[in-house]
């Protein structure tokens, strides 16, 4: 396959440059529906928000022998999730738009639910549960966004790799506490 030179104008850049300059990030290059985008992002910001208000409320709420080492992972993937979000809002307002932070509507825009959890394994189940159904939102999301909006793929593409990460996380604690919330494979006298 012969390599095709990558050729530029590079004085055609600088002019568009210099035109709407109070556009900010958004230039004439920009080809997806800004307002969609936004829309998007505010639904995917709500359920960040959700996730960490459930991920922290789980945190606070572990109880029994093996809550502390549980409730730690509750902690770190609220704090993630909070800096998810906060990467959303960040985009957002790249894309000149408002981070949509009402708590009035945000159960009605997260794509996750907002579930206590009666005891440490239903609370790691409802964690699990929201996790995959951020992944396949999201997943949804980076494809719409395709090559329209690079920038907002990219920010959701490494928030999907960590709520992978965060499912995984998820199972292995439902795996090694098992359907009752005791161990797995627990020693028999």
């Amino acid at each position: 396959m012969a390599s095709k030179p990558f050729i530029t104008d590079i004085d055609n850049i600088r002019s568009r440059a210099r035109q709407h300059i109070e556009e900010g990030a958004i230039t004439s290059g920009y080809s997806a529906d800004r307002e969609t985008v936004i829309k998007v992002l505010n639904d995917a910001l709500a359920t960040e928000i959700v996730c960490v208000l459930r991920y922290k409320r789980h945190y606070y709420m572990a109880s029994g022998i093996h809550a502390k080492s549980v409730a730690a992972e509750f902690l770190e993937h609220a704090n993630e999730e909070q800096e998810h979000a906060d990467r959303i809002a960040e985009r957002i307002t790249q894309l000149d738009g408002a981070p949509d932070l009402n708590p009035a509507g945000l159960l009605t825009r997260s794509h996750a639910d907002y579930t206590e959890g009666d005891d440490l394994v239903d609370m790691i189940k409802e964690n699990l549960v929201a996790e995959r159904i951020a992944i396949d939102s999201y997943r949804e999301i980076i494809q719409y966004l395709g090559n329209d909006d690079p920038t907002s793929r990219r920010v959701m593409e490494d928030i999907l790799a960590q709520e992978e990460e965060h499912a995984e996380d998820m199972a292995t604690l439902l795996e090694e506490l098992g359907k009752t919330g005791e161990p797995a494979n627990p020693v028999r006298a």
